[in-house]
């Protein structure tokens, strides 16, 4: 049962079922578990340059106050510097001469070697020492400053760090010490040193990060000292770490890293965007599409072109069985193969012409005999038709015109010549094509016998190229159409109106073309007419202009045209283009 439920599933329905579930779906499902892996990895690798970033700020970060808090330990200990500034000194020169020999030259070294320090200040409680090159007198004024008050709040002789600067400007960052090292000491004198950084060398150490995103380094009271942020007044007033977290939007991660030594309790933060993350993921998505494309596009053009060649073979096959169905015995012809669609074409070739032959032999000879017999009884039977001659109306018509001629009725006389030669042309079809000149001929009586009806009411002119004199036309063409324009065109108008027929002859075409000036047609009845030259409809009973058309399909097939230009009151032009024949030597029918 399973096996004839397959078996009814059209050859190409099951190509695309293993193409479904063979190809498409293991690529799709390679491509996705590709893709995820993908994005952890790159996801990962950021996240670890991120990391390897914040750690170098850090880093930096801490050398620098490192040093400064070495320099400092330098102060601290260096007894000479120390009975240097406890000495109380009997005049300026004595001071001077302490400080040139070795004072101004341990502060030279230390600006020289250390590029970050931005001041160096050392400020002691000795009014005999004189307040310049970095000594000062430890005032009442520094007494109420903060530094200061920082230093007398610690109970320990650490250095510490704190954010000075103008006010509205506090960008620099300074490390102040006690210098109580020697404190137990006669003469001892109280004293501190400062250093500041230098805003521009903290400032690059922050900005050294290849990725887009807000540095914040924390203070142990959870303010900001520092921050790459533009948007927050860190410089002007105190801000909390916590009330930016509280402005961050859902989209943004944070990284954490705690300061250690003489920083205990500080941290950096660091504040990204995810879109700094994704945004590398632009590269294996690339080549994600370009794998899938291959995956896709290769095996899909090879199922294509294998199930083409099986389909379009079979196909073939299926069409000639057709034509063997309707008597056309036609081979397949393709070049040979030998797999089994190869091997079916070769057997059904070799039925077909096996089938032909038979046919030949045994039934076309008496089909032939019965055809032969059917056409001699048709020969006879069109024999007795045209016994019955329509002589007897020519007859009729010419007593008529020859009593008219005698009661001097000229007029009437003409027109029923012009009637009888009409008739006979009608009745007369042993040629199914005239020349132009004979068309013309029973165009020309139709239109006086027009004229005779409507007398003044109707003009016409016909303007006939000399060389298109001879051209072959199907029998009957042009007159349908001149008694439209007559009795559709030229008679519902009051005043009447013409009738212009021009042939021409151009290049391989005969264009004939019936032009009136009388009351139109409107586009439905135009859509109408046009729409007989597309229709495959046998001829049946039609007459006039639809029995025009259905002859030139059939004489001519696709090799004519109609055109029809028409608005109500506006008057109708036809044109008909027709393959060039010469009279003179007409095609047999």
């Amino acid at each position: 049962m399973k096996l004839n439920f397959f078996n009814n599933i059209r050859l190409r329905d099951k190509m695309l079922i293993l193409y479904l579930f063979f190809v498409l779906v293991p690529v799709i499902l390679t491509n996705v578990i590709f893709y995820q892996v993908t994005i952890a990895n790159v996801k990962s690798q950021r996240m670890a340059d991120l990391s390897k970033g914040m750690e170098q700020i850090r880093s930096q970060f801490m050398g620098e106050i490192r040093n400064a808090a070495d320099f400092s330990s330098s102060f601290y200990t260096d007894s000479i510097l120390n009975d240097m500034l406890d000495v109380n000194y009997t005049n300026p020169v004595q001071y001077i001469e302490a400080y040139d020999s070795y004072l101004r030259k341990i502060l030279n070294t230390y600006y020289s070697g250390y590029r970050s320090l931005q001041g160096l200040t050392i400020y002691v409680d000795n009014k005999s020492i004189l307040p310049s090159g970095g000594v000062e007198f430890l005032t009442e004024e520094i007494r109420q400053s903060e530094p200061y008050r920082l230093l007398a709040n610690s109970e320990h002789s650490a250095p510490i760090l704190m954010r000075s600067g103008p006010e509205g400007n506090r960008q620099t960052f300074s490390i102040l010490r006690k210098l109580n090292y020697y404190e137990a000491l006669p003469g001892w004198k109280e004293k501190f040193v400062r250093l500041d950084l230098k805003p521009s060398t903290i400032r690059q150490i922050f900005t050294n990060l290849n990725i887009q995103g807000n540095l914040y380094l924390i203070n142990p009271a959870g303010q900001i000292d520092y921050s790459t942020d533009s948007g927050i007044p860190w410089t002007s007033q105190l801000v909390n770490y916590s009330d930016v977290l509280d402005q961050q939007s859902k989209k943004k991660f944070e990284m954490a890293y705690p300061l250690s030594g003489e920083m205990e309790g500080w941290k950096i933060n660091g504040m990204f965007d995810e879109s700094e993350i994704y945004k590398e993921l632009g590269k294996p998505n690339h080549l994600v599409v370009v794998l899938a494309c291959i995956n896709l596009i290769l095996p899909t053009w090879i199922i294509i072109w294998m199930t083409r060649t099986i389909h379009v073979r079979l196909a073939r096959i299926l069409n000639h069985m057709e034509k063997v169905k309707h008597q056309r015995f036609e081979p397949i012809r393709q070049p040979e193969s030998s797999d089994e669609i190869g091997q079916l074409t070769a057997e059904f070739n070799r039925m077909t012409m096996t089938i032909h032959r038979l046919i030949n032999d045994v039934y076309v000879a008496d089909i032939q005999h019965k055809n032969l017999e059917l056409q001699r009884r048709h020969a006879q039977l069109n024999a007795l038709q045209s016994q019955i001659n329509p002589h007897f109306l020519f007859n009729a018509l010419e007593t008529i015109r020859m009593r008219s001629l005698m009661k001097d009725e000229d007029e009437t006389a003409r027109i029923i010549y012009h009637m009888a030669k009409i008739f006979r042309n009608a009745l007369t079809w042993n040629r199914d094509k005239v020349s132009i000149r004979e068309e013309l001929e029973y165009v020309t009586c139709f239109l006086e016998i027009q004229k005779y009806r409507f007398g003044h009411k109707l003009n016409y002119t016909i303007d006939l190229d000399p060389e298109a004199a001879d051209c072959s036309i199907p029998k009957m063409t042009l007159l349908p159409f001149v008694e439209n324009a007559s009795i559709h065109g030229i008679e519902p108008l009051k005043e009447g109106g013409e009738i212009r027929l021009c042939i021409r002859r151009t290049g391989t075409e005969l264009i004939c073309v019936v032009e009136d000036s009388g009351a139109g047609m409107t586009e439905d009845k135009r859509n109408q007419l046009l729409s007989y030259v597309e229709t495959e409809d046998a001829m049946g009973d039609r007459v006039g202009v639809q029995n025009v058309i259905y002859r030139l399909k059939l004489i001519y097939d696709s090799r004519f045209h109609i055109q029809i230009d028409s608005a109500a009151k506006a008057g109708t032009r036809v044109e008909i283009g027709l393959p060039l024949e010469d009279s003179s030597n007409p095609p047999k029918h």
